[in-house]
């Protein structure tokens, strides 16, 4: 059973859980049911820890037969520069072991941003086109950086951004070691979906777990909309929800 969502904070934009399990439960049942509502919806993915325990609930009940995933479309949020799909710590890897090859998603409905590439402007032109051909994003899965980022928008990235190239700031850098052999190991480059990109998505689910994530959702949540704070631009979106643990929800004011 959910917890009820801090009273300063409005509940359409944060709902706090008692633990990471119910949490994405939560945001498994809202991708079933859309899909069960629109078999043909168009997802966008995310990467990284925070979605693992969502895909593994996903895959669950896919396989008790309670969703069909083969007309659903997906986009992934980014993906490292310089990394082939084929790479173990790219994120195309990462879907297909965490989520891909355990349902029945047709690989041609997959997308992730190409890593590698000889015109990286072309690729993210291409990107665009694609989710604007697909019909556009019905539900995007969002995590947040410590520093804020959405995506790989990192801290000064403007509202109006699209699919482009970035620099990863060095506290990603830092964070993201951990699936590395080294931080020098960890890509310096990548292609990411910009701000705008992600607030055409017509349903937007944040997700946050744990002590080191309190600041940022305490800005993107109740501070002011910011590039400082990329995930602050989720403010002005009229569908979007924070998914945190009580952890991730601690440095919420008490009036926001």
């Amino acid at each position: 059973m959910n917890s009820t969502p801090r009273p300063s904070i409005d509940a359409k934009r944060m709902v706090v859980f008692d633990d990471v399990q119910q949490a994405s439960h939560h945001v498994a049942d809202e991708i079933i049911q859309l899909v069960g509502t629109k078999p043909s919806a168009v997802l966008g993915l995310a990467t990284g820890s925070t979605p693992i325990a969502v895909y593994e609930e996903l895959i669950r009940r896919y396989r008790a037969g309670e969703v069909d995933f083969s007309k659903i479309t997906t986009f992934n949020l980014d993906e490292y520069v310089g990394l082939s799909p084929e790479h173990p710590q790219s994120f195309a890897a990462f879907m297909r072991t965490h989520l891909f090859d355990a349902i029945d998603v047709p690989e041609h409905h997959t997308h992730v941003p190409a890593g590698v590439a000889n015109d990286f402007l072309s690729t993210a032109e291409l990107f665009e086109k694609k989710i604007q051909t697909s019909g556009g994003i019905d539900w995007q899965l969002l995590g947040i950086g410590d520093n804020g980022h959405i995506g790989f928008n990192e801290p000064g990235s403007p509202g109006d951004s699209g699919t482009r190239l970035v620099e990863l700031a060095d506290e990603t850098i830092e964070a993201n070691s951990r699936f590395f052999d080294s931080p020098d190991d960890v890509p310096r480059q990548a292609i990411t979906m910009g701000i705008a990109t992600i607030l055409k998505a017509k349903r937007l689910v944040l997700m946050a777990f744990g002590a080191a994530k309190a600041q940022a959702v305490a800005d993107a949540v109740a501070g002011p909309v910011t590039p400082d704070c990329p995930a602050s631009f989720l403010q002005r979106h009229p569908n979007a929800t924070f998914i945190v643990d009580r952890a991730a929800a601690a440095a919420l004011p008490t009036e926001a």
